[in-house]
């Protein structure tokens, strides 16, 4: 599926950047001599693990609550997350002095439902296999007049997120490759968005869990694919389909879709603590993980990754990286 009209473009990117310039951080780019010589190519980390809320999902989350009007504002604002966009909400409404109310699985993690909380939202779960998380927050929305900003599917959420990529591209200049994680596929529509209008000849690689292959079997059928619900580590990416609007770039725009397993995506976490002194959650490892087994293809002389958060608490981190017996 494609539109005439994108719904995001490189002006909208560049346009959410500015109204993020003191608001979001700058984050780091980090460099590995050691993870360079284990995948062939310089690799450039652009680590959102070090954003506000500890993922890229602040930029979107903020520059779309950042337009609302102060009647809508005044209302309150929604939202549905497994975890890092309910944090971005929380964090974007209270900065604008908004209230927010946030639709999350009974089983998100621990550490960021009180997150969430920390940031004065108020939470209301549901059963991830059970119900539908959209339709419980458009109903919890329109009974109570608050504005739903959902986590990829907005066409301001998806240029906040592609402000990590021209960051990562201001900062090291032109890559022959960009890697990101594709849950819903927001964070990978701004970013290749971004690349392919700055560098059009870059190659876009999105990174799923083996359980999570929803993207990589729609880009492959040529329209939307459901799956179950899958049951994976990486919590972030456990969608069932892609959302309608990221797909319709993605699917123009991203060039092909690796898969990487549980196990695969813990040894990266592991490497990126024990080598690079960085805690990554699962579904920001994805990417990192596509590098180090070689899932990600031939790579070629420059990469970009984008590591897309850093929350998992002490105990679950624990868990997942501790060697395997």
């Amino acid at each position: 599926m494609t539109t005439a009209t994108p719904p995001v473009t490189l002006d909208d990117v560049r346009d959410a950047a500015a109204r993020l310039k003191g608001v979001a951080h700058r984050t780091p780019v980090l460099r590995s001599r050691t993870l360079d010589e284990l995948v062939g190519a310089e690799v450039f980390l652009k680590c959102e693990n070090f954003q506000r809320v500890g993922a890229f999902k602040f930029r979107g989350a903020y520059n779309a609550a950042s337009r609302l009007t102060p009647e809508q504002l005044g209302r309150g604002i929604a939202a549905y997350s497994s975890g890092n966009h309910a944090q971005a909400v929380a964090l974007a409404a209270r900065e604008l002095g908004a209230t927010a109310v946030i639709v999350m699985p009974e089983d998100a993690p621990p550490s960021k439902r009180a997150a969430t909380e920390g940031y004065g939202a108020e939470i209301v779960t549901y059963d991830r296999y059970a119900g539908d998380r959209v339709e419980i927050a458009e109903a919890l929305a329109a009974e109570r007049g608050l504005t739903l900003i959902p986590p990829y599917e907005h066409p301001h959420v998806m240029a906040g997120q592609g402000t990590a990529a021209l960051e990562l591209l201001e900062e090291v200049g032109e890559l022959g490759a960009l890697l990101a994680p594709v849950g819903g596929g927001g964070l990978m529509a701004g970013s290749a968005t971004v690349a392919k209008g700055l560098h059009p000849d870059i190659r876009m690689i999105g990174v799923e869990p083996e359980a999570g292959d929803d993207t990589k079997r729609s880009l492959e059928a040529g329209r939307r694919i459901g799956i179950p619900v899958p049951r994976t580590i990486a919590d972030g990416q456990a969608l069932h389909i892609p959302g309608e609007l990221t797909f319709s770039v993605n699917q123009r725009l991203v060039d092909e879709i690796a898969l990487v397993d549980d196990d695969e995506i813990r040894d990266a976490m592991r490497f990126a603590f024990e080598r690079l002194k960085i805690v990554v959650e699962p579904s920001g490892a994805t990417p990192l993980a596509a590098l180090l087994t070689g899932r990600a293809g031939v790579l070629p002389r420059r990469v970009g990754v984008i590591v897309s958060g850093g929350n998992v608490d002490a105990a679950r981190f624990a868990e997942l990286c501790g060697h395997r017996v």
